[in-house]
């Protein structure tokens, strides 16, 4: 079983991200927003074959269920102000 915070440290040790967010309580299924200037160009689910490929072996073992949003950091800025943060 893993906690968020290691989760996170993987993505963070595997792409260079702008920020990072990993949420899970059970040890097993986890939330994460990831922005990365990586992303730039990029179709979805190649950002989230990214991100997954950062975890490696351990997706679909010890991590069963990621949610991925993922954003390039221009993309992230407009939906923070969207928000209103």
């Amino acid at each position: 079983m893993f906690d968020a915070q290691k989760v996170k440290e993987l993505i963070a040790q595997g792409l260079p991200c702008e920020y990072v967010e990993v949420v899970g309580d059970d040890g097993v299924h986890f939330s994460s927003i990831v922005v990365s200037e990586t992303f730039e160009g990029m179709s979805l689910v190649k950002q989230h074959k990214a991100v997954k490929a950062t975890l490696g072996s351990l997706m679909g073992n010890e991590i069963h269920a990621l949610q991925l949003k993922t954003f390039t950091p221009e993309k992230w800025a407009a939906f923070q102000q969207e928000l209103g943060d």
